[in-house]
């Protein structure tokens, strides 16, 4: 039998520059030479580059498992920004170490903190390499590193990476152009750090086969071979499977793990799949998965939180860079809350109830969030209240093809890459998906979000003991019909209902079923005496009587909730 394999994937993320490349071939070169003594055979073969996947290999250290055994360690260097995030996609945690390399020189830097958002949201453990010690003038060295250190683990202090080791190396002395027979620095340590890290990674192979696919090629007279990473599930000789993207359906004919024909591979595990009579030129990198359980989606019902390190408030209708699944596509976003009453209740996770009614907001509430108003009015102290849950509705500008629970990231990638800030904004997991293009219509109104109105409006005159004119509480051109029948109450107390419109100009008659108090009727018939006194007189007259004019004006005031999507605008009051 072929020795044991035990695969963990090391993500090698960090600012652009900071030498990532240069490690990830330094690693695996001292990997392929010095700790082979004991496997001719991998020593003949090299390095094994695996596909843009680097590799190094190692004996199996014995607290993760018996026998003899080889730890491979697949470097899964991330360049850039974009594919950082498509990395670690749909949620399936198949990074299972990060190692966060640092130009010593410079410290942490904007990617570096994207680096370590992305890192906690999707990666249990990390290693911090502070890379390039060799421009460190010789008498200083020792004490940068330390200093450095030191301010690595401050800054690691609140995140869930608190206390990781901090490595010191120089991956390339003298910088690329340096000769090839200059030794790297600290990487021999550093494989040692990452042996006393690596960890048996939870891997699940029940659920729907999902591969991320990073290259596709034909071999002749066997077909073409799909390789890439199980994001979950698992797969096996003569499975089917879907190519989403392009709505096929292929058979597996063959498939490889590490050079050795296999029959079953699982999550976590990187596979070659052979398939027949599929141009490789359609795929260079997708999806594959189980037929049919991925679904293509116009709009999304999200859980939501926000990314600490983003500047900046995040605002119902803007537009963010949306990564879901393996694609990132503009969406607009819509946030909302428990309804007041809920803030404080215990939400259930992953699941989204369309039987409750929920609170719309201007944007994602924070502690640095401008309270809203009904927060403001149930809250004297000024105190934020924050619900324990917040979602958003997404609508993409164009349909995406993803799991159906994935994480899902939200990010201003047009800002300024060389701006000194985080472009990651939130993130979280879809709930449901929208796969009807019409979803406006036969899907949005089951989504119960409501806004809260507040109209206020002012006492003309008094009609009788049981009735008043209201004004200024509807534009002229308001239909009052809609408004009929709806309940206000009077800053003096009383309560009313809108009985009818009165003339043209938008203003209404109130029925006061329980009556006008005696001081209520007062004060409207003072104030409206006044003012006919005052119209009867000069204008000078006039400017005198209202500065005298002590009686405040009698307000109307109207509260009711409407619901965002209720395509007849319905009033309600409870």
């Amino acid at each position: 039998a072929a020795p044991r394999v035990l695969n963990v994937n090391v993500g090698v993320l960090g600012h652009i520059d900071s030498g990532k490349t240069a490690l990830a071939r330094a690693l695996s070169t001292t990997g392929s030479t010095a700790a082979f003594d004991r496997a001719p055979q991998s020593r003949a073969r090299g390095i094994t580059l695996d596909l843009g996947f680097s590799c190094l290999r190692t004996a199996l250290p014995p607290r993760l498992g018996a026998g003899p055994g080889e730890l491979q360690f697949t470097l899964v260097d991330c360049p850039g920004h974009a594919s950082l995030i498509r990395t670690i996609i749909g949620g399936a945690q198949i990074i299972d170490l990060m190692m966060l390399v640092i130009d010593v020189t410079k410290g942490m830097q904007t990617q570096s903190a994207e680096c370590l958002v992305i890192g906690q949201i999707a990666c249990q453990k990390m290693v911090v390499v502070l890379n390039k010690i060799d421009l460190l003038p010789e008498g200083k060295r020792q004490s940068a590193i330390e200093k450095m250190t030191k301010k690595m683990q401050k800054t690691l202090e609140n995140t869930k990476f608190c206390g990781c080791p901090v490595v010191a190396v120089a991956a390339k002395p003298g910088g690329p152009e340096a000769p090839e027979s200059e030794n790297p620095i600290g990487v021999s340590e550093l494989i040692e750090v990452l042996k006393s890290e690596a960890y048996l990674p939870s891997r699940d192979p029940s659920g729907h086969f999902l591969m991320a696919v990073d290259h596709c090629f034909s071999i002749k007279g066997q077909g073409t071979v799909m390789t890439g990473t199980i994001l979950s599930g698992s797969v096996s000789l003569g499975d089917n499977v879907e190519i989403p993207a392009l709505k096929v359906t292929k058979k597996v004919k063959s498939m490889q793990m590490f050079h050795t024909p296999v029959t079953y591979a699982m999550q976590g595990d990187r596979v070659g799949i052979c398939v027949t009579q599929f141009d490789p030129k359609q795929l260079e990198r997708g999806l594959i998965c189980t037929p049919e359980s991925l679904h293509t989606i116009h709009a999304a019902i999200i859980s939501v939180k926000k990314i600490q390190y983003f500047r900046g408030a995040l605002q119902t209708k803007a537009k963010f860079h949306i990564t879901v699944g393996h694609e990132t596509v503009m969406g607009r976003v819509m946030f909302f809350s428990p309804a007041l009453a809920d803030f404080s209740e215990e939400i259930q996770e992953n699941i989204f109830d369309f039987d409750k009614d929920y609170l719309f907001q201007e944007e994602y509430l924070s502690k640095e969030s401008n309270s809203s108003e009904e927060n403001k009015e149930n809250n004297q102290a000024g105190e934020v209240q924050l619900p324990r849950q917040q979602w958003a509705l997404l609508e993409f500008e164009k349909p995406v093809t993803c799991p159906r629970l994935c994480l899902v990231i939200g990010s201003k990638l047009d800002t300024d890459i060389h701006a000194n800030t985080c472009r990651l904004a939130f993130h979280g997991v879809l709930l449901q998906g929208m796969e009807d293009k019409n979803y406006t219509e036969t899907f949005l109104p089951k989504l119960k979000v409501y806004k809260l109105k507040h109209k206020e409006g002012q006492v003309e005159r008094v009609i009788d003991d049981y009735s008043v004119i209201g004004r200024s509480l509807f534009k002229k051109e308001t239909n009052i019909r809609n408004f009929l029948g709806l309940k206000v109450k009077l800053s003096t107390g009383e309560n009313g209902i809108i009985d009818d419109g009165f003339g043209q100009s938008g203003k209404f008659k109130i029925r006061i079923p329980d009556g006008l108090k005696p001081d209520t009727k007062m004060l409207l018939t003072v104030a409206s005496k006044k003012k006919s006194k005052a119209g009867k007189g000069d204008a000078n007259k006039e400017d005198e009587s209202s500065k005298n004019d002590s009686t405040q004006p009698v307000t109307i005031s109207l509260l009711f909730k409407r619901y965002v999507f209720d395509t007849q605008k319905k009033m309600i009051q409870s």
